[in-house]
């Protein structure tokens, strides 16, 4: 892309990315489009990608407001991908995080892509789990594409961009700003065929997202949760308007294009496109014994009718086999299969 041309998209841009340009602005402009220009020749996995390019996001071309400039680090044919996001809360618990996990993992080994904000709590444990199981994911952020916000996300931060892309509207440099971060919720959503909201409380950032979701006309899935903690209200009242009610990755699939599922249910993956069967599970009248929500030692020994000693190994056993995890009160059950 040479300078005119990059100049002519910034001038006709949302703010998100340049002001409006003025008569005085000019040479401050092309100032901007020469440095975004330099940074892109700076690495080869440096891309600016407008609507005219292969690399674009088709569905996302799709909407009114998209962006006239993507950022991009990474892997760039990531872009085109059919994908899904996964977005929730930031203070996620514990379960909510080994969901968001999950499902991250489970798309991926789909050969699905995974869009998220590279957020803490739900949207750092999908891409992580996306990238255990060695899938794309796309990092949509709400700062400039060479910042790391948060801190702590700096190695999931170099994994998504070896192994997905790092996406922004925003100048490379552009600091955290909390304005920000509601505008790229369009572009998660846009992306994706659907979005799959995890834990999300009433006032959660989340519910813009699948908001956006619907007026875009994509598909929004919400996992519940306990009626006792107010961390699943948001996603309660999506399921209440309409939101299909998700437990296993088969409901997001047989919600997708019809040529797209079958490409996907004909792949040897079998196990994840049915509901779970608990047959096999270890210690099954202990597990079930074993709450969603913190469960106490003497009430799982008194509602199993099993000895404490044997409890506690297999309590252990089950931990170490990632069934359930020790919180303070007693445990918590993780997964069901």
């Amino acid at each position: 892309m040479d300078v005119q041309q990059l100049r002519h998209r910034l001038a006709c841009e949302p703010q998100s990315v340049s002001s409006r340009l003025q008569a005085s602005d000019i040479a401050a402009a092309e100032q901007k489009v020469e440095q975004a220009l330099a940074w892109q020749a700076a690495s080869q996995h440096h891309f600016i990608v407008t609507p005219h390019s292969p690399f674009y996001p088709p569905l996302l071309a799709e909407l009114d407001d998209a962006p006239t400039v993507l950022f991009c680090k990474g892997e760039i044919d990531s872009l085109v991908a059919p994908s899904i996001a996964l977005v929730g809360s930031r203070d996620a618990s514990r379960n909510g995080l080994q969901h968001a996990y999950d499902f991250g993992r489970q798309l991926a080994e789909l050969g699905l892509v995974v869009v998220s904000g590279m957020a803490a709590g739900i949207d750092g444990a999908a891409h992580q789990g996306c990238l255990m199981a060695g899938g794309r994911t796309l990092g949509v952020l709400g700062t400039g594409v060479e910042q790391i916000y948060p801190k702590r996300h700096r190695k999931l931060y170099d994994d998504v961009m070896q192994s997905g892309c790092l996406i922004s509207e925003f100048w490379p440099d552009v600091k955290p700003y909390a304005g920000n971060f509601p505008k790229r919720n369009r572009i998660i959503s846009g992306l994706s065929l659907g979005t799959l909201v995890i834990e999300a409380r009433r006032k959660s950032g989340s519910l813009i997202t699948a908001r956006l979701a619907s007026e875009q006309g994509r598909e929004v899935f919400a996992l519940p949760g306990s009626i006792l903690a107010g961390d699943h209200q948001g996603c309660h009242d999506l399921i209440k308007n309409g939101a299909k009610l998700v437990d296993t990755l088969a409901d997001i699939v047989e919600e997708l294009p019809p040529l797209l599922r079958a490409h996907l249910e004909s792949l040897p993956i079998e196990p994840h496109l049915t509901k779970e069967d608990s047959s096999e599970l270890p210690f099954k009248t202990l597990l079930a014994s074993v709450g969603y929500e913190t469960t106490a030692v003497d009430v799982v020994v008194a509602n199993s009718g099993i000895a404490v000693d044997l409890v506690l190994e297999q309590l252990l056993e089950l931990e170490l086999q990632g069934f359930v995890a020790a919180v303070p009160g007693g445990y918590v059950r993780l997964k069901r299969s």
